[in-house]
């Protein structure tokens, strides 16, 4: 039973949002201010966050903070604002996906299944588990870990699937709509600049700019080298 926190200071959202996921199976924890929900999340250790930007005490953005310095929790942002650069912003800081108010809890409960199926090992864009083994990276889908130059490299849920989806496809440019395709589905509506945000991410982590390519106006291609 996967466990799902709702972090959010609005009563009629928490109870919708239980209302849509108890009966999937799900174990839902709430918190009403960003204090009880960090609190929470030490606590129950949950497979999944659904996080509020605007928050009593600490918003969204400070508890996303500190959750990414403790954890690569899978989160999903819940916010009323409409300008691209609080969306940009929340994935920034390390948030997974977001969902903008008023939001569908039909859509919420199918991105939430989507991202859990992800995370059960073996699953995930394109089920193979074979190593993925390049002169620099090593992408090893059934543990989803991932090493460059032997160095064990932390990624979350949505930048390790970036990654191997690129991986998989090496020396093949891949646009960001395909991207989006494969790694958040084709019911995906939020802002196609994520996939920006997360491939600069991963590029930090991995140390280098060289292993993925840029192709101005078309998408990314990785360029490590196979064995």
């Amino acid at each position: 039973m996967a466990k799902i926190l709702v972090i959010d200071d609005e009563p009629s959202i928490v109870n919708l949002v239980t209302a849509y996921l108890k009966p999937e199976g799900y174990e839902v924890f709430t918190a009403a201010d960003g204090n009880a929900g960090l609190k929470a999340a030490r606590t129950y250790k949950p497979d999944l966050i659904v996080l509020d930007l605007m928050l009593p005490g600490k918003d969204g953005f400070e508890v996303l903070s500190q959750l990414r310095r403790e954890s690569n929790v899978y989160v999903i942002l819940l916010t009323a604002k409409t300008e691209e650069t609080d969306k940009i912003v929340g994935l920034s800081v390390g948030a997974d996906d977001y969902v903008t108010k008023p939001f569908s809890p039909r859509e919420l409960v199918a991105r939430i299944k989507a991202a859990l199926r992800r995370l059960q090992p073996g699953t995930g864009p394109g089920t193979e588990n074979m190593v993925l083994a390049f002169r620099h990276v090593r992408i090893d889908p059934g543990a989803r870990q991932v090493s460059v130059n032997e160095r064990p490299v932390e990624l979350t849920a949505v930048e390790f699937d970036l990654l191997k989806t690129l991986a998989e496809n090496r020396g093949r440019v891949l646009t960001r709509e395909q991207l989006l395709e494969n790694v958040w589905g084709g019911a995906y509506y939020g802002e196609i600049r994520v996939v920006d945000v997360h491939l600069g991410h991963i590029r930090q982590k991995l140390g280098t700019d060289e292993l993925i390519a840029t192709v101005r106006g078309v998408g990314y291609r990785f360029e490590d080298e196979t064995l």
